[in-house]
């Protein structure tokens, strides 16, 4: 097949970015998307071109790192798909393919479609732990875990970080992914000491960094490679809600 890149090109995060026409003729439709990417930047580097600068590691769908918006939809047109595991098949013949790195405040371009992260990171160092002593890998029977409270943490430790929910939000919000990283740990019994002061200090932390507030668009959760619902946000917010309750009843706080 034969397409056309509207790319977004960005030399750093002081550089004024802009559109670059790039012509990608002789694609294979059974390529990855970010295999049709590696194609175009060998013919770049041959002509003396320079590179598109992307993220990527697994190429697996599980480490959420090649995260960019592909005609204006995160990780482009496919329901529960990274970028790295869209293929071509899923353009058209002659089409005409824009793809943009993440856009959002806290989530700045360092170089064509590749942003930095790391706030995501720092939303997980307030409060994405517990303090329960591990080593060894203690019997399973010893501490049971209700059916339904183990599938609730396993649907929200399906969240990878990649940032699509922030990048598809109009309010940049980071709900969804903190809410993931909260019922996570919040729903199973190791986790519950920390319960309380882990939803204050992240979500003060998400608001800190500059994310926006969640109005219930959807589209976060539409956009999610590993569909995370909704419902986290809920439960995040009722969490937050008792935890602040408690802490005013607290002597003192």
């Amino acid at each position: 097949m034969h397409i056309t890149l509207k790319v977004w090109r960005q030399g750093s995060g002081r550089d004024a970015g802009r559109i670059e026409t790039i012509d990608a003729p002789d694609i294979a439709t059974d390529m990855s998307f970010l295999e049709m990417l590696d194609v175009v930047n060998e013919r770049l580097i041959k002509t003396g071109g320079d590179p598109i600068a992307f993220d990527h590691d697994c190429r697996e769908g599980i480490c959420g790192s090649c995260g960019m918006m592909i005609n204006g939809r995160a990780h482009g047109p496919e329901q529960a798909t990274t970028t790295c595991q869209l293929h071509m098949r899923h353009f058209k013949d002659g089409e005409t393919v824009f793809v943009e790195p993440w856009r959002a405040e806290p989530f700045p371009v360092i170089r064509d479609l590749i942003v930095d992260r790391s706030a995501f990171d720092k939303i997980i160092q307030a409060g994405g732990y517990i303090t329960a002593p591990t080593g060894t890998a203690p019997e399973a029977n010893n501490l049971p875990v209700p059916k339904p409270d183990a599938d609730q943490a396993f649907e929200a430790a399906n969240c990878i970080g990649c940032g699509a929910c922030v990048a598809a939000c109009p309010n940049a919000s980071a709900m969804l992914f903190t809410s993931a990283k909260i019922t996570h740990l919040g729903s199973l019994p190791q986790g519950q000491a920390e319960r309380d002061a882990r939803v204050m200090s992240m979500v003060a932390k998400q608001d800190e960094l500059g994310f926006g507030t969640c109005t219930n668009i959807g589209e976060c959760s539409a956009s999610c490679p590993k569909e995370i619902p909704m419902e986290s946000i809920a439960r995040m917010n009722r969490d937050l809600l008792r935890a602040t309750r408690r802490r005013r009843r607290r002597p003192g706080q």
